[in-house]
Parts: C-alpha cells; sequence; structure tokens
C-alpha cells in the first residue's frame, strides 16, 4: 500500500513541507528506515539525525524546519507516527468460525463472525459480540458478557460473571475475576470471606499479560474506559480505575482503592487500600501511596512526597555518611568546649 505524504498528514491531522505527491509505502524507526518510508522525531535535539536518515520523509515536531528534507508537521509527531503505523500495519479481519475442538456451553448467545480457536472454554449462558476472537485455551466462565471487537489471547482467564466491554484486549495469561484477598481472623484461624462481586472492564481497555484482577467481595472491580495496563500488574477486590488512564508494570493496587481519570502510576508503585488518587495525578516509579492524593499532583518516595521534595531529599541521601560523620565531629567539640568551661 502506498500512500502520498498529502494523505498521511491528513490522516494525522498535520501538515506538509516539501512534496506532497510523494509516494510512501511503510513505517519505520528513524535509524533504520529506508528509501520510501516515513520515520518520526519528536524534538529538535534530534535534529542531527535527519542529516544520515534514508527515511525518504520525517515527522518533526510543528517548529521544525529542515532543509532538503520532505516533512509532515505534527503537534505531536509520536501520536501521528502510531497513527501511520496502524494504518500500514492493520489487516482486514476475516472470521474463521468457531472451531470444532473448542468447548461451548450451554444456552451461549455469540454473535455474527466470531472467530474461538481450538481449546477454548467458554462456558453456559456467555454472550460473545461481534468479531470478537477467542485464542487457545482461554477460559470464559459461565454468564460472563464479552462486547464487540474484543481480543482474548492464550491462556487467559476470565472467570464467572465478570463483564468485559467493546475493542478490550486481554493479553496471555491474564487473570481476570480471581478471589478477592479476603479473610476475617478468630485470633488462631483465617476464614475466607466469600467473593461475590464481579470484575467490569468498559470499552478500550487494554489489560497486559499475567496481570490479575480480582473480584469484589461485594459489587465489583471496576476498570473504566480507555486505560491501559502493563504486564504483571495486581489489582485487588473492589477497586475502581478511572478513564484514560496509564498503569505501569508490576503496580500492586490494594483492595477497595480509587484511582482517578488519568493517572499515571509508574513501575513498582505500591498503592495501600481505601486510598482515593485523583485525576490528573503521577505516581513516580517505586513509591508508596499510603494516603489520599488530591487532583493533578506529581509525587514519588516512601511515603509519598512532592516530585519535586523528593528530588531534593535524594539528592541529600549520598552524603549522609559524611554528614553523619561531621556532627559527630561536632558533637566532639561541643562537648570538649563545655569540659573547658565548667573548669
Amino acid at each position: 500500500m502506498e500512500k502520498t505524504l498529502k494523505e498521511l498528514a491528513e490522516l494525522v491531522e498535520g501538515e506538509v513541507s516539501g512534496n506532497g505527491e510523494l509516494l510512501i509505502k511503510g513505517v519505520a524507526p528513524l535509524e533504520s528506515a529506508a528509501e520510501g518510508y516515513i520515520a518520526f522525531i519528536t524534538s529538535p535535539k534530534y535534529a542531527e539525525s535527519l542529516k544520515t536518515t534514508s527515511a525518504s520523509a520525517v515527522i518533526v515536531p510543528l517548529d521544525m524546519k529542515v532543509e532538503g528534507k520532505d516533512l509532515i508537521l505534527s503537534k505531536n509527531p509520536q501520536l501521528a507516527f502510531a497513527k501511520l503505523l496502524t494504518l500500514y500495519t492493520s489487516k482486514t479481519y476475516i472470521s474463521k468460525g468457531i472451531d470444532r475442538r473448542a468447548f461451548i456451553g450451554r444456552n451461549p448467545l455469540i454473535g455474527k463472525d466470531v472467530t474461538v480457536y481450538p481449546f477454548a472454554y467458554i462456558g453456559d449462558h456467555v454472550e460473545v459480540g461481534d468479531r470478537t476472537v477467542i485464542h487457545p485455551r482461554a477460559h470464559i466462565g459461565n454468564g460472563c458478557t464479552l462486547g464487540e471487537d474484543v481480543v482474548i489471547y492464550p491462556n487467559a482467564t476470565i472467570m464467572d460473571g465478570c463483564i468485559i466491554g467493546n475493542r478490550v484486549i486481554i493479553h496471555a495469561g491474564a487473570v481476570i475475576g480471581s478471589d478477592g484477598f479476603g479473610y476475617a481472623r478468630d485470633w488462631k484461624k483465617h476464614y475466607k470471606i466469600p467473593q461475590v462481586g464481579i470484575v467490569r472492564i468498559d470499552d478500550d481497555v487494554e489489560i497486559g499479560a499475567n496481570t490479575t484482577i480480582d473480584r469484589a467481595s461485594f459489587g465489583r472491580t471496576w476498570i473504566k474506559s480507555g486505560t491501559k495496563i502493563d504486564n504483571l500488574v495486581q489489582v485487588a477486590h473492589n477497586v475502581v480505575i478511572g478513564e484514560d488512564s496509564i498503569i505501569v508494570a508490576q503496580v500492586g493496587i490494594a483492595g477497595s482503592s480509587k484511582i482517578g481519570n488519568n493517572v499515571i502510576l509508574a513501575g513498582q508503585a505500591a498503592i495501600s487500600d481505601h486510598v482515593t488518587i485523583g485525576d490528573n495525578v503521577t505516581v513516580g516509579g517505586q513509591s508508596g501511596v499510603i494516603s489520599d492524593i488530591p487532583d493533578n499532583q506529581v509525587m514519588s518516595g516512601y511515603p509519598t512526597i512532592p516530585h519535586r521534595e523528593w528530588l531534593k531529599a535524594s539528592l541529600t541521601f549520598p552524603h549522609l555518611p559524611e554528614m553523619r560523620k561531621s556532627i559527630n565531629e561536632l558533637k566532639k567539640k561541643v562537648a570538649e568546649l563545655e569540659a573547658k568551661l565548667k573548669s
């Protein structure tokens, strides 16, 4: 497939600088792009790389002008590149139907053009929307609802009663709707509290490989639309994550916490139970959140403090041994002075 530079610019809402009729057959990274391909840079500081690239065109920020190079000027070059990569790599979906080796339970309600691969398991009373794809050895429990254009990758597990919206992607090994970690103690043993709620995942959510999302004790654990969750994330029972949030790998969110819209939780951040994090909050990697965070904050550290304060504190850490030594020396001198004054 070939598109003119002008057509690509219109698709990404950018502006052409150079030959708008130039034909582009694909996208590639700047350092390895060949003639006929388009690449991108995100900042003028990478402008030197444009002198050595073989790419026929480059997507650049709006304020960049490069002599002798055909460009698309964009407010967001990375987003524009992602759209073009989707354009050139997307394949027309063709349903493969339901393989006879898949298990389908009683009273299914299966939409049009669904693909179910061999050895997938679909329980009783399951609803599956149009064009949904269920890969080998995926498990869909009784009473689940899957929307349209959903993709469930191999070995993913969706336990009984869970609700999955449209265009959701669930990667290999993810577990949706396992029991929440709830126990009562009688001072000697732990008594399991039945977990009778569900997990609800709204439209356009993506769940990474080997991520686990626990069902609610009552009600629902809820992942709202547009949120993207990385691999190896733990979401506990009754957690609510707002719209368009980003949860990076190895984050742990304890029970009944509420995460707002457009939140970023960086890798290995830990969120304590019953904590509320407001909208537009960023929590740095390996941070520990043990109390509520209001809207529009950037926080880091354990326990979390404003990111700028954490940066100042982190600069102090390497000097602590030297500071301790100096303080001990000062204490010794003060003691000597006090002894002289007494005498």
